[in-house]
Parts: structure tokens; C-alpha cells; sequence
């Protein structure tokens, strides 16, 4: 009963099978071979954006962090959620990337980002010399609070960033968990909502580790593939990247990995609600917060659950639970049995 994270789980057979297939023969080196061709154009393909560049990173903190170096100088400010991964669990790898670049923290509830307050901030920002000045916005869909962004909630946020002159950055770790959660297209969850850059995640649904960065803003793109080469995130053997990622979007794999893990998510907060446990956020994605009486994670765990804690308030404990492409029904039902031990 693993629900510690999504980058926990195992890799699906069909990845491992292209990793397989892609292990014949030479191919030229450094992304230029066919596999990465076909999957950049397979990928624009699914965005519906035929002139978007593409290109393949291994992490996802790669990912973010030289995207948001491309479109933000060293002086600006990255206007990003108070609770964004890229705020707490990134290390400082935005700000080293882009050589000083400061993050400005935006309120919003449940994880997502409220226009109001990303207005005051960026109205706040810049025209001194003496202060940081306006760079890029980076929102997380889905968010770190498990809630999605809907096209019109992204453009909205997109239309106050870009007419202050701040482009777009999304962080797209778990973009299939939000197509597959709204329903909406990925061009109109991305650029056609006014994304100018998408990181694009596939080790979070299953990959061994793979993320794309695609530029809708072309301008930007060759800085991107210098910054990516300068910070040594240039793989050699590039093909094993686009294996992954073409094993991915074979068919409709991602949505359909990506919708079990929602589906599973949902089975657990209706199971959970059900026993009387406080939900801290909707449950629209693969993430849950959870809170029940003191105790009970000790319990859970000694039936074999593994999650991570979080702050809870005193007599209480909680719990952030992420479920899988590969999380089972026997899981979540094994789960919440065991969380009626007492």
C-alpha cells in the first residue's frame, strides 16, 4: 500500500519494452536521432501546436529550472504559488539556473494562485533600480495541493501576467493527471490559455525519468538548448529519453495511466470521507491531504501503508497520499480496512 508518491511506482512493461527496442544498433548522438524526432513531432501533435520546439530533459528540476532561466534574467522576479514546487522542493535550482532570479510568492487557495493577489504582486514589482523586476509567472497544474487549473483559470492568470509583459511557465510534472482530470484539450489547457513554455512531465506517470520542455514562445527556445547543454543536461544517448516518452503517448496511454491514477485518488477520498476523515483540499487529481486523530498513522503503517506526513494540528496527524499508474483497487480498499484498526 504504497502512497508516498507517484515517483515511487513501478515502470509500465511497454516503457521498458521501447527502452528495449531503442537498444539496437548506432543512432546519432545528442537528440538528433529519429526516435527523438518522431517523438517531438508526436508531441506537438497532441498539443496541437505544429511549430512548437521541443526538446528532452531528464528531470523534472531540470525541466523547470533552466525553462524559467530562459524566459526570467537574473534580476527579474519568478512570480510562482506560495506552496509551488518550485518554491519548496526545488533546492534553489530556479534561482541558481538563472544565475539570482527571486521568487515571489503569490497567495491562492487549494493550491492554485488567485488573480487578485498575482496582480498586487506583479503591480508591486519593478520600476526601481533598486528592486527585482518583472520576469515570469510559473504556475503547477496539477497543483502541489492536488486541485487543477481549468483553461479559463489559467487564462485568466496568463492575461494579467502577459499585460504586465511577464511570459508563462507551466510546470506540467503531472499535466496528463490534469487533462485527464478536466476533460480539456492539452492545447487548451496550455497555449491556447496563454502558455508560452510547458514543462511537459512523463516521469511522473510512469516513466523511468523524462520530462519535455515545449516552447510555444520560439523566441526563446535556442537559449533554452544552450543553457541545456552548459548545465550538462544534454544526454548523449538522447534516444532513451524520447524510448520513454514515445511509449507514453503510443495510443492514449498517458490518459489512460494518468485517469487510473485520478480514479484511485477518488476511490480513496470517497473511502475516506466515508470513515469521517477531514479532506484538507477537493480531491480533482491523484493527490489527497488527509487528517484523522493522533495514532492512526502508526497504525496504518504497521498494516503496511506508506505515505508522508504532514503538519497537522495538535491531536490530530496528517497525511499527503499519491496514488499511481499502477495503484490498485486492492490498495485502496487494503488501505482504508486497515484504517479502521483501533
Amino acid at each position: 500500500m504504497f502512497f508516498t508518491s507517484d515517483n515511487a511506482a513501478p515502470v509500465p512493461p511497454e516503457v521498458l519494452a521501447a527502452l528495449s527496442e531503442a537498444n539496437t544498433g548506432y543512432t546519432p548522438g545528442y537528440g538528433t536521432d529519429a526516435v527523438t524526432a518522431a517523438v517531438q513531432d508526436r508531441i506537438r501533435a497532441v498539443l496541437e501546436a505544429p511549430e512548437a520546439v521541443v526538446h528532452l530533459v531528464a528531470t523534472g528540476t531540470a525541466a523547470n529550472a533552466l525553462a524559467l532561466a530562459t524566459l526570467c534574467p537574473p534580476w527579474g522576479a519568478v512570480f510562482c504559488h506560495t506552496h509551488a514546487h518550485v518554491q519548496e522542493d526545488e533546492c534553489g535550482a530556479p534561482e541558481f539556473f538563472s544565475a539570482g532570479a527571486k521568487l515571489l510568492q503569490v497567495e491562492g487557495a487549494h493550491g492554485k494562485m488567485a488573480p487578485e493577489a498575482l496582480a498586487r504582486r506583479i503591480a508591486m514589482t519593478g520600476g526601481s533600480v533598486h528592486g527585482v523586476q518583472r520576469g515570469a509567472l510559473t504556475l503547477t497544474n496539477v497543483t502541489e495541493a492536488g486541485t487543477v487549473y481549468t483553461p479559463d483559470e489559467t487564462a485568466a492568470l496568463a492575461r494579467i501576467a502577459h499585460e504586465a509583459g511577464v511570459p508563462v511557465h507551466l510546470d506540467g510534472a503531472r499535466f496528463a493527471n490534469a487533462v485527464a482530470a478536466t476533460g480539456a484539450s492539452p492545447a487548451d489547457l496550455t497555449w491556447r490559455s496563454g502558455v508560452d513554455v510547458l514543462s511537459f512531465g512523463g516521469t511522473k506517470n510512469g516513466l523511468m525519468g523524462v520530462e519535455a520542455v515545449v516552447f510555444f514562445a520560439l523566441d526563446r527556445a535556442w537559449e533554452f538548448e544552450l543553457r541545456r547543454k552548459r548545465s550538462g543536461h544534454l544526454l548523449s544517448k538522447g534516444r532513451y529519453l524520447a524510448a520513454q516518452m514515445g511509449a507514453m503517448l503510443e495510443g492514449n496511454r498517458w490518459l489512460d495511466w494518468a485517469g487510473h491514477a485520478n480514479a484511485m485518488a477518488t476511490r480513496l477520498a470517497e473511502g475516506l470521507k466515508a470513515r469521517g476523515v477531514t479532506l484538507w483540499h477537493p480531491v480533482q487529481a491523484n493527490i489527497l491531504f488527509a487528517q484523522w486523530p493522533a495514532g492512526t498513522s502508526a497504525r496504518l503503517r504497521a498494516a503496511g501503508a506508506r505515505f508522508y506526513d504532514a503538519p497537522a494540528p495538535e491531536g490530530y496527524e496528517a497525511a499527503r497520499l499519491v496514488t499511481s499508474w499502477s495503484t490498485t483497487p486492492e490498495d485502496v480498499d487494503g488501505f482504508l480496512a486497515a484504517l479502521q484498526i483501533s
